[in-house]
């Protein structure tokens, strides 16, 4: 491979010939190889627009010469609409503080800048002008997660709610038995069941809605330890200016650096609420497979769509796949949420040092929850029939029915007659004509599965 000597403060370096990045970033590059992961696309954008808002900044403030601050906007901008990941190539796992990709990002920066004006930029003097890696990778997670849940999470899951809604409309008049334990329970209509679906995600919603003002209070401007060193003082309000100009959403500076920079507990806070969505999903996902479940022996209320052949050897079987993927995306959410609690700990002193893995996690699971979000709306709530006369056929027949009748002729009489149903596989309104002196019209009336779940 053709290469070039690039510098950095502790000497000189082959880097390859045509790579944007110089020497510190091969550093790393040389230094972490312990897995294939890198940051995604998101987080680097995120810095990309940092360093976009920073040049901004530092030209109106008088920081930088103005041919040098629009050069290094040009590239990020360039970079922007363009984010090649061949040219950020660092391992998740490398220095805690983020430093490898902030320096990543300045030196592509930099690079490009220079070639721009035919003069140097430098990756630290310019680029990184009143930043440090300490307050521009916190800031780049919380930057990266707003915009994320903002444009895309928070629509993803009015998208499935509205999909609730309109199954609702179309079956939500017919009545199901209801099931606790896993046990046959008092009658529902499906649309307490897909109401309940929907008040679970709408409630995530309003969690994530309460976590956007937090994460839009950035540590930009605390450099170092919270301190501001070597900045403006009017650095931190130009760049959360410039970024709410560039985003379309409103961000401010922190008003403690040194809560952004030492410690990660907003997003630990915001990983445990895309925890509690992911739940919500789970749960939704494995109801979907227990109606599905059959088609002879199981539940078979509903029958989702098929959308694949669903055994290599058994032909004709079709499963539940999008809820089963849906449900493996939730588990492996959860699993982020346990890394970034323990990530979260790692606030020695002035600095957290894990945020590279924090950042990847917390974008990896707002990632999973909107695509599991928009393939159940689309690839198994709005398609699935139900089988009403399947559900018809169980319903009358089902023993729980007698609990209308516990405050007339009271508890164990009711479970007698309950019993006896279940044994002799016979409608419960037989045996009650049977066991009580109860008119069939009375009993027809007591035990109607549509009034029971409300209806008049």
């Amino acid at each position: 491979m053709d290469t070039r000597i690039e510098h950095d403060s502790m000497g000189q370096l082959h880097v390859p010939a045509g790579a944007l990045y110089q020497a510190q970033t091969q550093r790393a590059l040389n230094n972490f190889k312990l897995s294939p992961l890198t940051l995604s696309q998101a987080f680097i954008q995120a810095i990309l627009q940092i360093k976009k808002a920073a040049a901004a900044a530092n030209k109106t403030l008088g920081v930088l010469e103005p041919v040098i601050a629009d050069a290094i906007i040009a590239a990020a901008e360039q970079q922007l609409a363009d984010t090649d990941l061949k040219h950020y190539p660092l391992d998740v796992f490398q220095t805690g503080s983020g430093t490898s990709s902030n320096m990543n990002v300045n030196e592509v920066l930099a690079s490009l800048a220079s070639k721009q004006l035919a003069a140097p930029v430098h990756p630290n003097d310019h680029v990184n002008a009143g930043q440090s890696s300490n307050d521009v990778i916190p800031s780049a997670i919380q930057l990266s997660s707003a915009l994320a849940i903002a444009q895309q999470l928070i629509p993803a899951l009015r998208h499935i709610q509205s999909t609730l809604v309109i199954k609702s409309q179309q079956i939500g008049a017919i009545v199901k038995t209801g099931r606790t334990h896993l046990m046959d329970a008092m009658p529902v209509r499906f649309e307490h069941v897909l109401g309940g679906w929907q008040s679970q995600l709408a409630h995530a919603e309003q969690l994530l809605q309460q976590q956007l003002p937090q994460l839009q209070q950035l540590a930009q401007g605390g450099t170092e330890v919270g301190t501001g060193v070597n900045t403006h003082p009017d650095f931190a309000s130009a760049v959360a200016q410039e970024l709410t100009n560039n985003t379309g959403l409103a961000f401010s500076p922190s008003k403690d650096f040194f809560f952004n920079i030492s410690s990660q507990d907003l997003a630990v806070a915001c990983s445990g609420v895309l925890k509690t969505l992911a739940v919500a999903l789970l749960k939704i996902s494995n109801d979907l497979r227990w109606m599905n479940s059959g088609l002879l022996a199981g539940l078979a209320e509903i029958a989702l769509p098929a959308l694949q052949p669903g055994s290599s050897i058994m032909p004709g079987k079709v499963n539940p796949v999008v809820p089963e993927a849906v449900a493996m995306l939730c588990a492996q959410v959860i699993g982020n949420d346990t890394t970034i609690t323990i990530a979260g700990q790692s606030g020695n002193f002035e600095l957290n040092v894990m945020l590279p893995v924090i950042g990847y996690n917390l974008l990896q699971s707002i990632e999973l929850l909107t695509n599991g979000c928009m393939a159940l709306a689309d690839q198994a709530i709005s398609g699935f029939t139900v089988n009403e006369a399947n559900i018809a056929q169980s319903l009358h027949k089902n023993p729980i029915l007698v609990t209308a009748l516990n405050p007339i002729i009271g508890y164990d009489k009711a479970a007698a007659i309950a019993k006896q149903a279940y044994q002799q596989q016979r409608p419960v309104l037989e045996v009650a004509l049977e066991l009580t002196d109860l008119s069939k019209d009375s009993l027809q009336r007591l035990l109607d599965p549509a009034r029971l779940t409300g209806n008049s």
